[in-house]
């Protein structure tokens, strides 16, 4: 099947040139929305995708309609190229069922699965330096001496005001946050809060 799909980001905005459109070219079925194409929330489109199967055609008026993120645009190429899904914008003239259109989609593809293969060796690469420098990520442990000061300075309800000049490393070296803490408790009920003895 021919699917069509249009898109205008208010409503005020007029969607009948895209519908005529896609209506000439010989879409079965539109599907339209009114709103923001980088928005994960459109009926419309969600709809969409549910229905499309190997060999289905989408066709939209222009490529911006399907979504003004490069990003997601290659991700939505990529997953029709898995799925042997043709896409047509009529605007810039781009059709996948032809040789040409279907070698600009692959490019493309490539292109970006190119990419995240460079980020991924960088990032190994990174990690593996700073370990070699002795670096680890990751929050820092707290010690069992600071985890008795903060439980004392919690339980004499004075932790808010006095935690940080009482022992400002405690929160500026482990940046501890109260889940982080009470990790370290066996847990049970005080109060709307949770805490614990340590264990």
């Amino acid at each position: 099947m021919i699917f069509g799909y249009a898109r205008v980001s208010t409503e005020e905005q007029n969607i009948s040139l895209q519908v005529d459109s896609l209506t000439k070219y010989g879409c079965d079925k539109i599907y339209q929305d009114v709103g923001s194409g980088t928005s994960p929330k459109r009926e419309g489109f969600n709809k969409l995708l549910e229905q499309l199967r190997e060999g289905d055609t989408i066709v939209v008026w222009k490529l911006d309609r399907l979504g003004r993120s490069a990003s997601k645009l290659i991700e939505l190429f990529e997953d029709f190229n898995r799925k042997k899904i043709n896409f047509v914008s009529i605007k810039e003239k781009l059709d996948t069922s032809t040789a040409h259109g279907k070698f600009i989609l692959q490019f493309t593809c490539l292109i970006a699965e190119m990419e995240r293969n460079i980020i991924s060796e960088r990032t190994k690469a990174g990690l593996k330096s700073a370990r070699a420098r002795g670096r680890f990520g990751g929050r820092p442990s707290i010690s069992k001496k600071d985890q008795k000061r903060i439980k004392k300075l919690y339980e004499s309800k004075e932790y808010s005001k006095n935690i940080k000049s009482s022992n400002p490393r405690l929160l500026s070296s482990h940046f501890v946050s109260f889940p982080s803490f009470t990790s370290s408790f066996d847990i049970h009920s005080f109060g709307n809060r949770k805490v614990g003895k340590i264990k």
